[in-house]
């Protein structure tokens, strides 16, 4: 009888794909991804749809574009039946366990107005089971475990914060004690007493900000050798050349990436420490996943679990003079995905230039275990392309949605734009060729050609864009017209009852 097969899914938060393949590779130790990656499918050219944490993880669980699960931002509640990773699952039999957060706020209709479970937009979707709560803003099996080590632990954000007065200062927490190290040592504990056939869904915090790492990891990267961000032209230039940028510019600052340094300007020396740091704590999540990695194959379980790799969206770390996720750049959003198949000898060591999303994951998981993928799934399985067979009708587009406005409290977009919330949004059409931004509310859009590389200028404007420019936005219309909600789009009542294609 053939051993049972596990699932193992990690979500690395706030990963850029070039830490793996593109500028910051040669700068990033990730040496046991990039081992998974050269014994795996590495998809190269995999975009996150939706931005940021709670829609780009609603995304990725429901199969769906923001568009049709429509919680849109942190803290916009996702609909209680919408079809996900973890109830399909169980319908094939597996008790999907959750370790770390999946920063879904939790349908309304379903809960008391009193229930504490809507007071944030930290929520576990419905389905999973959390063995371990590992949220950024609460986060008290780790605080608790501070505690029972003796360190004098402060609320958050504070716990955050670093232990002096220099950037590259750690924390208050040694790296054994770490966010990542106690995730990887509870996870690999918990996994250790189960029977195989397990499904894991472990999802690290780091490289997200705060950028604060603890010894050795804050100074493993010398600052002296990075590169310094993509900055085609200089920040009042790049901030007036369209009105979107200027309060994403002054929404998220350098200085908002850590915590307790409220005057921090971005020099070039405090960009190159900035991005040292990030660099420092995505190598800490490498050296733990390399742990969690290194068990299952001291345990015999390597070969008998899929394993997938990837993060829920990008960062901009200085690029366009930009930091976070609230961008239409590709660093915001590109992101890396590496798929380890155990039953497919041939695709191990492969990789492809094919364009991905991240609503293909849940389809090719559900895929792989034999369970019906839901009409609702606007992503497709990835297998056919792990197998190497023709990718017949492949997309060869991706795209991405971001809305920038809040119904309760306007946002520097709102206030800089005149604009209400439902109207603050944004569509990014990427082609082989050229990348179209289009905004809602009659702002005008972007158009990028691909080939330029990083230091892409606006062309938008230039004379003879005009067709091209219409060419893309009826693709994007066209997109979303496919993609509309499918629920029942496939389903008609017949005289046997009702019946779906």
């Amino acid at each position: 009888m053939a051993p049972a097969e596990n699932i193992l899914f990690v979500v690395i938060d706030q990963l850029r794909a070039d830490c793996l393949w593109g500028a910051l590779a040669s700068h990033a130790v990730m040496p046991n991804i990039q081992a998974l990656a050269a014994d795996g499918v590495a998809f190269r050219n995999h975009y996150s749809v939706a931005n940021p944490c709670g829609p780009a993880r609603a995304s990725l669980l429901t199969g769906q574009y923001a568009m049709n699960h429509r919680s849109v931002r942190n803290g916009t509640p996702l609909p209680h039946d919408k079809p996900n990773l973890a109830t399909e699952a169980r319908k094939a039999g597996y008790q999907p366990l959750l370790f770390g957060y999946t920063d879904i706020a939790l349908d309304p209709r379903v809960h008391h107005p009193n229930d504490p479970a809507l007071r944030s937009y930290e929520r576990v979707i419905p389905g999973f089971d959390e063995v371990l709560e590992m949220r950024l803003e609460e986060g008290i099996p780790w605080r608790a475990h501070l505690l029972n080590r003796g360190y004098d632990v402060p609320d958050y954000p504070d716990i955050f914060r670093h232990a002096g007065p220099d950037l590259t200062d750690p924390p208050l927490y040694r790296a054994e004690d770490s966010d990542t190290a106690f995730l990887t040592d509870r996870a690999i504990s918990h996994l250790r007493a189960l029977r195989p056939g397990w499904f894991a869904h472990v999802t690290y915090l780091r490289p997200h900000p705060p950028l604060v790492a603890p010894e050795p990891w804050n100074r493993l990267v010398d600052p002296a050798t990075l590169p310094l961000p993509v900055r085609p032209a200089g920040r009042e230039e790049t901030a007036a050349s369209h009105p979107y940028i200027a309060p994403t510019l002054a929404a998220n600052t350098a200085a908002g990436m850590v915590v307790g340094f409220p005057d921090l300007q971005p020099d070039d020396d405090v960009v190159r420490t900035l991005r040292a740091l990030y660099l420092g704590l995505a190598a800490e999540v490498d050296h733990h996943l390399g742990r969690l990695i290194g068990w299952l194959k001291e345990s015999g379980q390597y070969e008998h679990t899929l394993i997938v790799v990837t993060a829920d969206h990008g960062e901009m770390l200085g690029d366009h003079h930009a930091w976070g996720k609230m961008s239409f750049h590709d660093p915001a959003w590109h992101v890396p995905l590496i798929v380890r198949d155990p039953r497919d000898a041939s695709a191990l060591g492969t990789s492809t230039d094919l364009p991905t999303e991240s609503i293909d994951i849940t389809p090719t998981i559900l895929d792989w275990i034999g369970q019906d993928i839901p009409p609702t799934m606007d992503g497709r399985s990835l297998r056919p392309l792990i197998s190497g067979g023709p990718a017949q009708d492949w997309r060869d587009h991706t795209v991405s949605e971001l809305d920038f406005g809040n119904p309760l409290e306007p946002t520097p977009w709102q206030r800089s734009l005149g604009l209400p919330a439902d109207r603050c949004n944004l569509s990014i059409l990427r082609t082989r060729t050229h990348t179209l931004v289009h905004f809602n509310g009659g702002l005008p859009p972007l158009l990028f050609d691909r080939r330029d590389g990083p230091a892409a200028i606006d062309r938008a404007g230039e004379p003879g864009a005009g067709p091209l420019l219409l060419d893309l936005t009826r693709r994007l219309l066209d997109h979303r017209m496919t993609h509309a909600e499918g629920r029942f789009a496939r389903t008609l009542a017949t005289a046997r009852g009702t019946v779906t294609a």
